[in-house]
């Protein structure tokens, strides 16, 4: 019960700490983001810690994150390989394929009134498509390894990327297009100068959704069929032998991959898109 105790207290106290911190200057600045968000992780970890061992929870239940940390530390080069195998091979590269797919359909769909009448409503429907019933044919069409996984990554970022992405060619302002007009602009000039610029916003908003689906995609995907190394096939043995502390430091590796992926895509979009309101602090 004291961790119980111990940890309640050490939550309400950063809790405050963290209260005063976002509100200060020092707050605002992005070292002082960067120590409110480390110090809200930390009271997590710590609650998490002190409610297992407070409630005597077991850990085939729920292992405490002293017991995932060292974990992770004794597992590094299985993790390394399921990282590759799941991250880099799979999620990256259909990740990839999908987002240049999409920006070139975008494209061709805003500039055919005939593919944006047919292609985007197939797109909704394929999109609706549940992805534990598109795995396993994608999984017979392209094989066992990292092929299948990064065509189901395909699958699920190409089209909600798509649809952000003719959206944001659709979103510029009436007086900017007379003022093309009026400089009897061409329209790959319209289109280089003016409305893959204001889609950009929209693009990037894309890709940070679709980062997510690429991971989960990915590892779904392996539940159907892997070569003995990545994340999914690490997950689905693991909780076969109940062995939950690596479950629970693959499932870490996993959001921690997720969270940079996500933090790279916005830092590349706050270079980008510096001029749009909503990069301005």
């Amino acid at each position: 019960m004291s961790w119980l105790i111990g940890a309640t207290l050490f939550w309400l106290a950063a809790w405050a700490l963290n209260v005063r911190l976002a509100a200060s200057r020092f707050g605002a600045t992005r070292a002082g983001r960067i120590t409110v968000a480390a110090l809200f992780g930390i009271t997590l970890l710590v609650l998490w810690e002190g409610l297992v061992r407070g409630f005597a929870v077991s850990p085939i239940i729920l292992p405490g994150p002293s017991v995932i940390g060292p974990k992770i530390a004794s597992s590094l080069p299985i993790l390394w390989a399921d990282f590759v195998q799941t991250v880099i091979k799979g999620a990256l590269t259909g990740f990839a394929i999908g987002a240049l797919a999409a920006f070139a359909a975008a494209i061709a769909i805003d500039r055919s009134p005939f593919l944006q009448k047919g292609l985007l409503p197939i797109g909704n429907f394929v999109s609706a498509l549940p992805i534990v019933g598109l795995a396993p044919v994608l999984v017979m069409w392209f094989g066992f390894d990292w092929q299948s996984k990064a065509a189901v990554v395909v699958v699920m970022v190409f089209f909600p990327l798509l649809v952000n992405m003719v959206a944001g060619l659709q979103a510029t302002d009436r007086l900017h297009r007379d003022l093309m007009a009026t400089y009897s602009a061409t329209y790959t000039q319209r289109l280089l100068k003016l409305r893959l610029p204001a889609a950009m916003p929209f693009f990037f908003n894309g890709l940070k959704i679709a980062a997510t689906l690429a991971l989960i995609g990915a590892i779904v995907a392996e539940f159907f069929g892997s070569p003995i190394v990545g994340m999914g096939f690490r997950i689905s043995t693991e909780v076969g032998k109940l062995g939950l502390d690596m479950v629970w430091a693959t499932i870490a590796v996993a959001a921690l991959s997720g969270s940079a992926l996500y933090g790279l895509i916005a830092l590349i979009e706050s270079r980008v898109t510096f001029w749009h309101p909503s990069q301005r602090k």
